[in-house]
Parts: C-alpha cells; sequence; structure tokens
C-alpha cells in the first residue's frame, strides 16, 4: 500500500503491528526491527493522529512486548507516549500482561496502582486476573486475598480466567489446599488452563497424589496437563504411573508434541530405566535442544557416562540444534564421572570458539572437579588463579570444587589457601560451606578446625541436611484417588500406620 501511494492510518497500521510478533522462527529479530519501523513510519505520517488511536496504540505496545524476546522498556515507553484518552483497559491490560511476561511483577503491581489510583480506569476481569498472578509472583499473600474478598463480594470470582489465577496465586504462596478448595468450589466450566494450573500447583508444592487426581478428573488431558503430571511422576520416582501416562499420550495420538516427548524421557530417566528414555527419544519427531541435552544429563548420572559423549558427539554433527551451556555443563559432568579428561579438556577449550558459549562458574567449577578427580591438581590450581587474577572471580561453587579437588590429592598448602577463601564466603554460603571445610580438615587431620566449625555452625544454627528415602508401596490397584476436598488430603492415618507396619515387617525379614 505504502509503495503504491495509498493513504495510510491507523487501520491499516494495526493488522501490520499485530503480525510482527507472529513471524516464522526464521527471521530471528526482524520482528522487533520490523515493528519499530513501521512505529517510525506511522509516527512520520501523523504523530498526532497515531497517538490518539487507541487500538493501533495497543497492538504496537502488545508488537514491543513479544518481538525478538520482549522489550518491555519499549512498551512501557511507547504507553507513556499514548493520548490519555487512548490509555484505555485495554491498553492497561496489554501493558500488565507485558511486565508478567518479562518477570517484572512489580511493575505489573505498579501498574495497576497507576491505572486506578491516578487515572481512574476500571479494571476488568483480566485485569483482576493478571494482578493476582503478580501477587502471587511476589508472595503478596494478604493483597491477593483482598482482591479474591472483592471479587467473592462482587460475585465475580467465579470464572475461568478468574479461577486459573486465583488457584496459581494459592499455588505460589504455598497454600494448596486453598487452590483445591476454590477448583472444587468453581461452578463454571473448567478448562484445560484451570486443570493445568491446579496440577502444577501440587507438582511445585510435593503433592504429587492430588495432582495425579486432578489428571484423573480430565476427560480429555491435554499435552501440557500430561507434560506437568510427568514431572510428578519424575519428582516421586512413580514409573508406574509414569506409565499409564505414556499410555493416555499414545491413545490421544500427543505423542507429537516435542514438549511432551521430552517430559517423559526425563520422567523414564530419573526413575532409572535409560532404555525407555532412549527409545521415546529416537522416535520423537523433532528434537530440541532440551531432547538432547536431557538424555546427556541422564547418561551422566545413571551411565554409562561414554554414551553421554557419544551422543554429544552425535550432536556435533547433526549441526541442529546448537549445544547450550546447559549441554556443554552436562558433558562436563558426564566426563567426570567417567573420567574421561581429554574428552572434558576438549570440551571445555571449545566452549567459545566452536559453540560461542562462554564458560561460566559452574562449568569452571566442573572442569577443575574433572582434574581433582584424576589427580591433576597443578592443572586445577592454574585455572583457579587463572580466574583469581582475572575478572571473573571464582565464587562459592568453584571455590568449594578446588577445595576438594586439593583433599582428593592430599595437597595440603593449596588446600588451606582455598579454605581462606571460602570463609570470606561462608556467611552466604549456608551449611554445604562449612561441611566441605570440614571434610577438608578431617582429611588432612586438622581436628580442631573441625570441632571449631561445628561449633560455628551450632552457633549460627546451620545443620546438615540430611539425605533421605522413602518407601513406594505397590497397590494392586494403581488408579490414584480422587481428589479430596473437605476431608484431610493425602493418606489417611490407617494407611500410615499400615507403611511403618511394613517398614518394620521388611527390616525384620
Amino acid at each position: 500500500m505504502h509503495r503504491d501511494g495509498l493513504p495510510l492510518d491507523g487501520y491499516s497500521f494495526t493488522p501490520a503491528f499485530a503480525a510482527c510478533p507472529v513471524l516464522p522462527p526464521a527471521f530471528g529479530r526482524r520482528g522487533l526491527l520490523a515493528a519499530r519501523q513501521l512505529h517510525a513510519l506511522a509516527a512520520k505520517m501523523g504523530a498526532l493522529l497515531f497517538y490518539h488511536h487507541r487500538i493501533t496504540c495497543t497492538a504496537l505496545l502488545d508488537a514491543y512486548s513479544k518481538c525478538g524476546g520482549g522489550r518491555p522498556d519499549d512498551a512501557l515507553s511507547m504507553f507513556d507516549e499514548m493520548e490519555g484518552r487512548a490509555r484505555d483497559a485495554v491498553a492497561w491490560n496489554a501493558l500488565l500482561s507485558c511486565f508478567i511476561r518479562h518477570g517484572r511483577p512489580a511493575d505489573a503491581v505498579a501498574a495497576f496502582r497507576r491505572m486506578t489510583l491516578e487515572e481512574g480506569v476500571d479494571p476488568t476481569g483480566f485485569t483482576l486476573a493478571t494482578l493476582v498472578k503478580a501477587c502471587g509472583a511476589l508472595k503478596i499473600r494478604r493483597r491477593g486475598e483482598q482482591v479474591h474478598a472483592s471479587l467473592v463480594v462482587a460475585g465475580a470470582w467465579d470464572s475461568a480466567v478468574l479461577g486459573t489465577a486465583l488457584v496459581d496465586f494459592y499455588s505460589d504462596c504455598g497454600l494448596i489446599d486453598q487452590a483445591i478448595r476454590l477448583f472444587a468450589r468453581l461452578q463454571c466450566s473448567k478448562d484445560d488452563a484451570a486443570h493445568n494450573a491446579l496440577i502444577a500447583g501440587c507438582v511445585k508444592n510435593g503433592r504429587h497424589a492430588e495432582a495425579f487426581a486432578v489428571l484423573r478428573e480430565m476427560e480429555e488431558p491435554s499435552a501440557a496437563a500430561l507434560t506437568t503430571a510427568l514431572s510428578a511422576c519424575a519428582d516421586s520416582c512413580n514409573l508406574r504411573y509414569g506409565r499409564q501416562i505414556h499410555c493416555t499420550a499414545v491413545r490421544g495420538g500427543l505423542t507429537g508434541s516435542t514438549m511432551l516427548c521430552n517430559a517423559l524421557s526425563d520422567m523414564y530417566s530419573r526413575c532409572g530405566t535409560m532404555e525407555d528414555a532412549r527409545s521415546v527419544f529416537e522416535v520423537m519427531p523433532a528434537r530440541d535442544v532440551v531432547s538432547w541435552t536431557g538424555l546427556i544429563r541422564a547418561y551422566g548420572s545413571h551411565g554409562p557416562a561414554t554414551e553421554a559423549v557419544r551422543l554429544f558427539k552425535e550432536m556435533e554433527e547433526e549441526g541442529h540444534p546448537s549445544p547450550n551451556a546447559a549441554t556443554l555443563l552436562s558433558v562436563l559432568s558426564a566426563c567426570g564421572h567417567a573420567g574421561l579428561v581429554d574428552e572434558g579438556r576438549e570440551c571445555f577449550l571449545s566452549m567459545k570458539a566452536r559453540h560461542g558459549v562462554e564458560p561460566g562458574p559452574e562449568h569452571h567449577a566442573c572442569f577443575i572437579d574433572l582434574l581433582g578427580r584424576a589427580g591433576r591438581i597443578e592443572e586445577a590450581w592454574e585455572l583457579f588463579t587463572g580466574m583469581c587474577a582475572g575478572a571473573a572471580v571464582p565464587g562459592i561453587g568453584v571455590c568449594v570444587a578446588m577445595l576438594n579437588a586439593c583433599r582428593a590429592c592430599a595437597d595440603v598448602a593449596k588446600g588451606l589457601r582455598v579454605a581462606e577463601r571460602l570463609l570470606g564466603l561462608a556467611p552466604a554460603g549456608g551449611a554445604g560451606i562449612y561441611v566441605s571445610l570440614s571434610n577438608f580438615y578431617a582429611a588432612v587431620g586438622m581436628w580442631e578446625k573441625v570441632e571449631e566449625l561445628r561449633r560455628l555452625m551450632k552457633g549460627r544454627g546451620l545443620r546438615k541436611q540430611r539425605g533421605h528415602s522413602w518407601i513406594d508401596r505397590c497397590r494392586g490397584n494403581m488408579v490414584p484417588p480422587k481428589l479430596a476436598v473437605d476431608s484431610p488430603l493425602g493418606e489417611s492415618k490407617k494407611d500410615s500406620n499400615s507403611v511403618w507396619h511394613e517398614r518394620g515387617s521388611i527390616s525384620s525379614s
């Protein structure tokens, strides 16, 4: 239209702005560039008319929010330039959503205050849902409950959008029982988003049985719901129910989802069944960097670690997707477990040149740990002192790795120097630092230092986190129970007592 000399108005630019965020990934950041060019053209052709045009300005604000990973500051600048009359509830909702999308909930709350108190714009249901999300992210329980109470008084809380937002809020604040009760009392039609929110909240709060029960209530679970439930299976090592979810995904024709297949592979690997994890990986229709990284990490943890290195080389040969920082960290960890020093060194030294990834503190710590396990203390020390002399000052993780390397190689002199540096970082590192220092001092026979550290930990109220395990009691009926609302959730006291009875039987046998 512009080339042909046809007149352009606000309605001409609106669909063009809306198209910028949905450009194919192959266009990279061109969506953001296109939005800026269109913005400049619109302002040039009639700035006063443009900034009065509510729909067009809101479309551009949304484009800045989503294009090229999002530019919330550009979106805010655009919003401030809009004529006051153009800043209606829809425009405010776009701004609040932008802040939530980019992890700036405090700015969302501040914008809501400005919207209601300074400019007198009445919030919509979507506005309040966004505010509730911000309160959950900030753990502002009192403000979120006030919003909930006002919605109940107005009789406006019983909607899918607001109900889902409130479930998210209570879950984020750790009040999962309130989230479950609220979900059960919703009279509106509960969509996939509401079910997914409660499943995710149960998983986040460690209530895996309730997450399975919510999934059971869904007639046709979505790929997102199954993905979240699979994380509960992985966290609780519930392989039986994980297999049931896999069957549900196959029956529902959902195995074409890369996200779901990644969750399946992760569940199988974390449950220790590497053959199943590899089978899922092999039949995936499309593999992204998460697919490769997850399986490489699994082989590094469960073995054989050499297979992790072989898989990484296969990923390099395919050329797509490119490994990221997490992938390379998984490879270094696998090399450390398998004692593959040369392969680990090659991976570490080629991170920047071959893959364009700058080694971070976690990569340095992993490589130092690898060298220490192999007895190459001088190489590890050279890397450590190089970091101390450079701009990248070693943090807690790197110092602990170097201290453990000194302990493994019985290098007392270097270990004492690292311990001195680590003591300066101790207040910020919790009990883990004191435990590492205590182990080093005990290994070199400095028992008075061990006692001193124990007294220091006791005085500061720090305790070593104890390891734990659990018993998965196999029942004949593998279907999870229905979601309880009015009665206490979880297993009954009778069930708990029977578990301990079984534990005693196992111990005595």
